[in-house]
């Protein structure tokens, strides 16, 4: 029996948490919310009341978490895994960026406790399916062990690199392009739509030719159906790009473009907007543009 952890059971935590039920593993889970953990105690996992209780109980404990000062609170904290007394290797998967990660890692290694950086990508709809790619960058050896249960989690594990904070930034590269195609493709739409061109249409052309892009593909029809239930909050594509924009600026790297679509998603988060779907950022560029970029009623 493999004793594993799982902290944080969210939009994204939850779906890949489930995922780690099975034959020869028991599964110790933390929640600060009751009704996030009673749907696993009810299939047989064991609830703790700390990151440290979880640690206590599980070699292998995974994070997946809102924000790189909750995952150091878990990680590092008073009721931190950093004191547990059965856990050897630690998996932050939340997309907190390459600095938090370094300054965690360290912390566990005063106590021996090997970290690996290992973000995902494929959004709520990955989660739930099992398809999210899975990054890794750490100890050969720890990536190595930890690799089954990420196998059971999504479709592939890409190792990164053997520094904490690589996957970190692999991560980062995939979401700004995102949040940076999401605003442009937006108002590209939002063009075509004031000039009376109809949404379906458009996106039937652009994923026929060369403007193709997952945005294009998977994102707009949660606008063009007026749905708005992607999945990831604009809060969370708000912190990812400003991440990346930081990383980018520590090393050096200029970044004119996604600095300005950085600026979209701040406005929007600051504008009333922070806890929509990041979908919903579609009324913002509608509003600026005066159009809709909705599907319309077939006669």
């Amino acid at each position: 029996m493999i004793h594993v952890g799982f902290l944080g059971l969210g939009q994204m935590g939850a779906p890949m948490a489930e995922r780690l039920f099975g034959e020869g593993i028991q599964l110790h889970v933390f929640d600060p919310r009751p009704e996030a953990t009673a749907p696993f105690i009810a299939r047989g996992a064991i609830a703790h009341d700390s990151p440290r209780g979880v640690a206590d109980a599980a070699g292998i404990v995974l994070a997946c978490l809102p924000s790189g000062e909750v995952s150091k609170a878990a990680a590092l904290g008073p009721q931190g895994v950093v004191h547990g007394t059965a856990i050897r290797i630690h998996a932050e998967m939340s997309t907190i960026g390459s600095a938090c990660v370094r300054r965690i890692e360290a912390g566990l290694a005063t106590r021996g406790i090997a970290l690996v950086d290992a973000p995902i990508t494929g959004g709520p709809p990955g989660a739930r399916a099992g398809t999210l790619a899975m990054m890794a960058a750490g100890s050969p050896a720890a990536v190595e062990e930890l690799s089954p249960l990420l196998l059971r989690i999504g479709r592939a594990v890409y190792p990164v690199g053997e520094q904490p904070g690589q996957a970190q930034v692999m991560k980062l590269v995939n979401n700004v392009l995102v949040a940076t195609h999401i605003v442009t493709t937006l108002e590209a739409f939002a063009m075509g739509a004031k000039a009376g061109l109809d949404p379906d249409m458009m996106a039937a052309l652009v994923n026929a030719g060369t403007g193709r892009s997952y945005v294009s593909t998977d994102v707009m029809g949660d606008v063009l159906s007026g749905r708005f239930a992607f999945g990831a909050s604009v809060a969370v594509l708000d912190k990812d790009i400003a991440l990346g924009v930081q990383t980018a600026s520590d090393l050096g790297v200029p970044m004119w473009t996604i600095e300005q679509a950085a600026r979209v998603w701040r406005f929007a988060a600051s504008h009333g907007q922070a806890g929509q779907d990041m979908t919903a950022l579609a009324k913002l560029i509608e509003g600026w543009a005066g159009a809709e970029i909705r599907s319309r009623p077939k006669p």
